[in-house]
């Protein structure tokens, strides 16, 4: 599997890691979706789930080149490469955009999450009773998941870990994004925003021989909120695919059709043209996000007026939609070289 990867595989799967670790800090939208549309998410569970006993007994045994291969390593490390590349990087940029350019970029993922559900559902055989049955149970979780109001910031580090479970959801599951789970379990802002500042300071501090953090309380506090949220999401993400393996193995088209249900339904949290509604915690305190502002407490969506900035806005949506079918393109041609 390994070996037959070209120099231009490899770029373009840094490059879709890039887009997978963007995509997953974005409260609504699966990286899982990116892997889907791409043509890699199989391949992706499948090497995950390589992640178990004779994986380890190999490791353990110092056969760290048959671990290597085992674990489909070029792969997984090229795309976690792209991942963390872009935690630190383009979901940054990505920040920087939702907060000045709010319209437009949900518009552009709202047309990205439209392609993607006519790229899974184009070549969907399969509807009868019990995938209609589980389309409609993924969207009605879906919907009612973007209905939820947020809890309360708790960094007690078993929560943590627990979040770190359900936050590697959205690689996992196309259209249940966990960055979005994580605003409803009061976390967002302490995992990815308040713990990344502090693990990028702290390197910074390294580099400059400055090591007066050993003394801050607060910054260590984080960086160990950071180290157990990261323990949980690698123990998610093996368990998660481990699971989903043996589901897509013996239930393929009814996970297919609760994952198009869980997209569709995901439509609502992108939905572009909506006001933030923001919640005021008990004491009185706002939470900040990302972005700097209040932490939403939910949306109220509109019908927008025809103007200047709608029609923008609706370019943005088709061109979201050609990004998808073009990664489809890629995605088609690639199996066919292969082949």
């Amino acid at each position: 599997m390994e070996s037959t990867r070209t120099l231009k595989d490899r770029v373009f799967l840094v490059i879709k890691g890039l887009a997978m670790g963007a995509a997953n800090k974005v409260p609504g939208v699966s990286g899982g979706v990116v892997a889907f549309v791409a043509g890699f998410y199989e391949e992706f569970i499948y090497s995950l789930q390589r992640v178990n006993k004779t994986a380890f007994r190999l490791l353990f045994n110092g056969r760290f080149k048959s671990f290597y291969r085992y674990v489909n390593g070029k792969f997984l490390g090229l795309l976690f490469f792209g991942m963390v590349v872009s935690y630190f990087s383009v979901s940054k940029i990505l920040d920087y955009f939702i907060q000045h350019y709010q319209l437009y970029v949900w518009s552009l993922f709202f047309g990205m999450i439209l392609g993607s559900i006519y790229y899974i559902n184009k070549d969907f055989q399969s509807w009868n009773r019990s995938t209609l049955i589980a389309l409609i149970c993924g969207i009605i979780v879906g919907v009612g998941i973007s209905f939820l109001d947020p809890a309360k910031e708790n960094d007690n580090l078993f929560f943590v870990f627990f979040c770190g479970i359900i936050s590697v959801s959205g690689m996992t599951l196309p259209g249940f994004s966990g960055s979005f789970i994580l605003i409803l379990m009061g976390n967002y802002v302490l995992l990815l925003v308040d713990s990344v500042n502090a693990l990028f300071d702290t390197i910074y501090n390294i580099l400059n021989w400055d090591f007066s953090f050993i003394d801050d309380a607060r910054r260590l506090r984080m960086l160990k909120v950071l180290a157990t949220f990261t323990l949980g999401s690698v123990f998610g993400l093996v368990t998660f695919s481990h699971i989903l393996n043996y589901i897509l193995k013996h239930y393929k088209y009814i996970t297919l059709a609760t994952i198009i249900g869980f997209i569709i339904g995901s439509l609502g949290v992108v939905w572009p043209w909506k006001e933030t509604i923001y919640k005021t915690l008990g004491d009185g305190t706002f939470v900040l996000d990302s972005s700097g502002g209040k932490i939403i407490k939910n949306y109220e969506r509109f019908i927008p007026e025809l103007n200047t900035e709608t029609y923008i806005a609706v370019a943005y949506i088709i061109l979201g939609i050609l990004i998808v079918l073009a990664l489809e393109w890629y995605g088609q041609r690639t199996r066919r070289v292969k082949i």
